[in-house]
């Protein structure tokens, strides 16, 4: 089949190429096909176009097909480029296209103007309802008819590469989009309902930019604490929190702040999200065995200072990076636990020894995101004691600036945009190391460490709420485990 026009152009207009010589090319199509495209490809080709007519099964099977064995043709071309340059979909150049075409470009279009992370495309008995993440909270955006929701999944799915004709089974994809010089990385999550196929798209700004602990959110105390833990030439420091909470954001600013000509750092992740130059980062594919316990065995070959694991998941990742950390490395990972204290824990209940732990760890920093009030239209206020004892508190502190949402264009009127962190910090010193090294409980670590100087995510949050930049509703959403 001819190579001078792009697979994806095929897939983009749903064109089906069955049949081509030196005179013509037979491409499949549907009734409602744009003629005007197909005369562009008739000029670009300088043949003639013969059509088909065919159901829409049929030519969504072919179209597979299609796909598939083009991607044959490509396996010798580097992949991310295929991904960068062949796959991109540029959202203000397909504006004129086919409505289901227009009206994807403007859900990608809308999320990356309202800061969404992801994009819910949900079905239901009636109709279809489209949800976005903005900053952190689901917003209702569309309510669209039902009779679209096969086409918008069928688009998505051509788009990402996935298999058109499976609706049986949950099936992940990638596709990359851009509009000027933002490029979104897309990772597509499709599972089947009983209302059709539901769909999640998770937004990943390809080129976003590095942040400093002070931009994250951390206070003086906290960014020195943090620098101090970071500074030791090995050990092990984790990052707590669900997904979401912006672990991975604050991971890559540390990398940033200790990357050096003199340091090798080496990072395995699940998926790697940003690209950070001068640190070698691994992606984890369980299809060929990459794991993150067998891919940190060879990177402790590659000779590392730092190395940096998404995260431990279970006993054999957990052993390897305890061991590496005692030997002589700088190892920084993620766990999934509501606190600080219960990160140790959490490592003993996988299996490490309390010897071990003890000796490895340098600290354990649990996080969450809260929204920030928008600063056009925040309003102060004082709250009342039953406001104030939510909080903990039982009277307002001298210099409070306490303010509430209001809404305004400027932040579509949700009241709040951009979001920080609220953090809780332990940083283990030789009272806590004997204490994990006899097996003591989250409550008793945290109880220690808060009274050695440990702030807790609600107290961070609080401060934030007496500072004016959140709210107390958002504090207490956020900070509550």
């Amino acid at each position: 089949m001819n190579n001078t026009v792009p697979q994806e152009f095929f897939q983009r207009h749903r064109l089906l190429p069955l049949e081509e010589n030196d005179e013509f090319l037979k491409v499949g199509i549907q009734s409602e096909a744009d003629h005007q495209i197909l005369e562009d490809l008739r000029l670009a080709l300088r043949k003639e176009i013969v059509t088909v007519d065919m159901k829409q099964d049929e030519l969504d099977a072919g179209l597979q097909r299609f796909i598939v064995d083009s991607s044959h043709l490509e396996e010798e071309q580097d992949e991310q480029d295929r991904l960068d340059v062949d796959l991109s979909q540029d959202l203000l150049a397909d504006v004129a296209d086919a409505p289901i075409i227009r009206q994807i470009n403007s859900l990608f279009l809308q999320a990356m103007d309202t800061r969404t992370s992801d994009i819910h495309i949900e079905p239901y008995e009636k109709f279809t309802l489209v949800r976005m993440r903005i900053d952190g909270v689901l917003v209702e955006t569309h309510q669209l008819p039902k009779t679209r929701h096969n086409q918008l999944i069928t688009r998505l799915k051509i788009m990402s590469q996935l298999d058109l004709a499976e609706t049986r089974r949950p099936q992940d994809g990638r596709l990359h989009v851009h509009s000027g010089d933002r490029h979104i990385d897309v990772r597509v999550s499709t599972v089947p309902t009983i209302y059709g196929e539901r769909a999640v798209m998770r937004l990943l700004e390809k080129d976003m930019k590095l942040y400093s602990l002070e931009q994250l959110g951390m206070v003086e105390k906290d960014r020195n604490e943090v620098t101090e833990i970071v500074s030791h030439p090995y050990g092990l420091f984790l990052i707590t929190g669900p997904t979401g909470s912006g672990k991975t954001t604050t991971l890559y600013t540390i990398l940033d702040m200790i990357r050096s000509p003199q340091r090798n750092i080496i990072t395995i992740e699940d998926p790697v999200e940003y690209r950070i130059a001068g640190i070698s980062q691994i992606q984890v594919n369980d299809k060929v065995g990459m794991t993150f316990a067998s891919g940190m065995r060879s990177l402790l070959r590659q000779d590392p200072d730092v190395l940096m694991v998404g995260e431990i998941r279970d006993p054999e990742t957990a052993d390897i990076a305890i061991h590496a950390a005692l030997t002589g490395h700088l190892v920084l990972s993620t766990l999934h636990t509501n606190d600080a204290p219960t990160a140790a824990t959490r490592l003993l209940d996988l299996g490490i020894p309390p010897y071990l732990l003890s000796s490895s760890i340098l600290g354990a920093m649990a996080q969450r995101l809260v929204r920030n009030l928008c600063p056009h239209c925040k309003e102060r206020y004082t709250p009342d004691s039953r406001e104030l004892s939510r909080l903990g508190l039982e009277h307002l502190p001298d210099h409070a600036q306490c303010c509430r949402p209001k809404g305004c264009e400027l932040c579509h009127n949700s009241g709040y945009k951009g979001r920080s962190g609220i953090y809780e910090i332990m940083t283990v010193d030789e009272e806590l190391r004997s204490r994990i090294a006899r097996s003591e409980d989250s409550r008793v670590l945290g109880k220690v460490a808060h009274e050695r100087g440990m702030h807790t995510l609600l107290e961070d949050a609080t401060a934030k709420v007496m500072r004016g930049e959140t709210s107390i509703d958002e504090a207490l959403r956020a900070a509550r485990l």
